[in-house]
């Protein structure tokens, strides 16, 4: 990523406001692709016509996929409203790319369980989780020792998607394993505080809010990085969460190892958590409640994954 002052004080903006890391680079990868795209002119000097011909360019020459094209609106939308104070009105000849309608994937019960009965730990527990409570990957990844409530069988998700907040179930046949975990989690913590480490990663804000927080053990990620790196922003080392590519990784040789060939991904393990929650016969506004949805829309979608199974619809030729 190329650090002009240009893009350094973008980057300023979303830090400030609290964007994610992932999101700042995907911001600014695609403010830097306009830019190119229109010979390196400054963005001040450009408007709504530049970003029309941008997003047809998008659309009909690179064929992107209508989030990808969206992915990059957004990064440019939020370039002219925090940078240049403007809002953009799409051009009507903009082409907008299809959004295909999918069914998601989803797995059997019995699918589920063969996959992460092949995993190793911490895998097993992870992907435990992923099914058993309807998480999304890096809200798996982010969860941090406080966010285990196990009086009350719930797991608290910290900004979730949109960042949101939200509580989910925690499995009753999870408890002990998460237990093991955490002591896990606690020896290797006393090892880094011991050589004078013991730092997690935390928000910049949040790090100024609570300073006492960036050692404390209830703030350690429930499935710790196995090195220390440098903080992103602040700087310090600190021992950060597990990389998501690990992850991958491990559902890729056990998807291999049980012979599933279906296409499975982390994600796969959450649309199976709400069709499973769905076939047994929960309400669609708790699932709604559980996955984080703010539109009834988004969970209804599971319904039709699970509409032949739940009406007992045959195929002529099975009568």
């Amino acid at each position: 990523m190329a650090t002009s002052p240009f893009l350094e004080s973008i980057r300023h903006i979303l830090r400030t406001k609290h964007y994610s890391i992932q999101t700042e680079k995907a911001y600014l990868l695609w403010i830097k692709r306009f830019i190119l795209f229109n010979q390196k002119r400054h963005p001040k000097d450009m408007g709504e016509q530049e970003v029309s011909n941008y997003l047809t360019y998008l659309a009909v020459n690179r064929q992107v996929t209508s989030s990808t094209q969206n992915l990059a609106l957004c990064s440019i939308v939020f370039m002219y409203k925090h940078v240049f104070e403007r809002e953009l009105t799409l051009l009507s000849d903009t082409v907008r790319a299809k959004a295909p309608t999918r069914v998601p994937m989803v797995l059997s019960n019995k699918e589920a369980t063969a996959i992460i009965n092949v995993l190793k730990p911490p895998y097993h527990l992870m992907f435990s989780l992923l099914y058993g409570s309807g998480l999304r990957k890096a809200e798996l990844l982010a969860l941090r020792i406080k966010d285990i409530d196990f009086d009350g069988n719930s797991i608290y998700v910290f900004r979730g998607k949109g960042a949101k907040d939200r509580m989910t179930l925690l499995p009753k046949i999870l408890i002990e394993s998460l237990k093991e975990q955490i002591e896990k989690v606690e020896g290797l913590h006393s090892k880094d505080l011991a050589e004078g480490e013991g730092k997690t990663s935390l928000p910049s804000g949040l790090a100024r809010k609570y300073p006492k927080a960036i050692t404390e053990f209830k703030w350690q990620y429930l499935f710790p990085s196995t090195v220390r790196c440098k903080h992103p922003t602040d700087g310090y080392f600190c021992r950060h969460h597990l990389h998501w590519t690990s992850l991958s990784k491990a559902l890729r040789a056990a998807v291999l190892k049980t012979g599933i060939r279906k296409h499975v991904t982390a994600h796969t393990f959450r649309h199976t958590f709400a069709t499973q929650l769905l076939l047994n016969g929960a309400d669609i506004r708790t699932v709604q409640e559980l996955l984080g949805h703010n539109d009834l829309k988004t969970t209804q979608i599971y319904t039709h994954v699970i509409g032949q199974h739940s009406s007992g619809t045959l195929s002529p030729i099975d009568r």
